[in-house]
């Protein structure tokens, strides 16, 4: 197992750290444009905060990396970037880049998505390993097959264990125990950023792919037994998401477009809408991912206006 000791920014571990609560946290690089491959779903990201602080103080399981407009990472994770406010977000972002202030421009931010984040108490701050230099600057990946990689997983895993009813390995079992992008105690956060991303970011329907206009919707909402899993979600564009949540469409056993005949009896000008009858919809590559089958027939006999 890869365990990766994060150079942290020490604004967003005290705000986080100040909200326990959190199952979720986006720890974004203001930077953008990086591709993070040192870690697997499931393995460790060590939080190791800036000069003067030589010690790791938290982590996260990590789940997902992508990149997304700071908007977007503020909507779908809001607190949980580590921030009081998108305004926070992007002074912060700029304080990195070196930037004048521009309140308005979107900048790109890399995220990368941590389930069940965890802080320790000062008491328990891990020394940093001798081979970790002052001069890192993103982070140093370690592996469990090497000395240095078991002493650190060692003295995570005790207070872990020591903080975590169950220990860490319910933790890992509950979160990975299936594959970790269908399983059901994702945040909705990650799963609106997962359901982006399955989806090349295009509409599931139209194929239209103007971010800031796209949504994630759930089949089964959750407020009625549905769960944040990507087998659970589409990706669609705002007014069919909010078409699709009041029933006026719905997708047949071959998952193609239905349009309810409620929606030209009670509103003008729903042709746009009706010429979407039988549309294939585009589907993720890999079949995991795919609406199930189960959920759709539930939002077709609960949810659809048949007329």
């Amino acid at each position: 197992m890869r365990l990766f000791v994060a150079v942290t920014d020490n604004e967003w571990y005290w705000q986080l750290r100040s909200r326990p609560q959190q199952d979720e946290v986006n720890f974004w690089q203001p930077g953008g444009g990086r591709s993070f491959q040192a870690l697997h779903p499931g393995e460790l990201l060590l939080f190791k905060p800036h000069t003067p602080h030589h010690s790791i103080v938290g982590g996260g399981f990590f789940l997902h990396a992508s990149e997304l407009p700071c908007s977007l990472a503020w909507s779908f994770f809001e607190l949980g970037n580590g921030a009081s406010g998108l305004w926070e977000m992007r002074r912060r972002i700029e304080r990195f880049r070196h930037l004048s202030e521009n309140s308005h421009r979107d900048y790109e931010v890399g995220c990368m998505l941590l389930q069940r984040p965890f802080f320790f108490d000062e008491s328990d701050w891990i020394p940093v390993p001798d081979d970790f230099s002052k001069n890192v600057g993103q982070g140093k990946t370690y592996d469990t097959s090497t000395p240095a990689g078991q002493a650190l997983w060692e003295a995570v895993r005790l207070r872990l264990e020591a903080s975590q009813p169950g220990g860490i390995r319910e933790a890992q079992s509950q979160m990975f125990g299936e594959p970790a992008l269908v399983h059901p105690t994702l945040g909705v956060g990650s799963f609106q950023l997962l359901i982006t991303d399955i989806y090349g970011r295009r509409c599931a329907i139209t194929q239209q792919k103007i971010l800031p206009t796209l949504e994630a919707a759930h089949i089964r909402p959750v407020g009625e037994g549905g769960l944040h899993r990507v087998d659970n979600g589409l990706l669609l564009r705002s007014d069919l998401r909010h078409l699709f949540d009041h029933g006026y469409l719905s997708l047949d056993v071959d998952r193609r477009i239905l349009v309810s005949p409620m929606l030209a009896t009670e509103y003008d000008d729903s042709d746009t809408y009706a010429n979407l009858a039988g549309w294939e919809m585009t589907l993720p590559v890999q079949i995991e991912h795919r609406p199930r089958r189960e959920f759709i027939d539930w939002h077709r006999s609960k949810v659809f206006r048949q007329g």
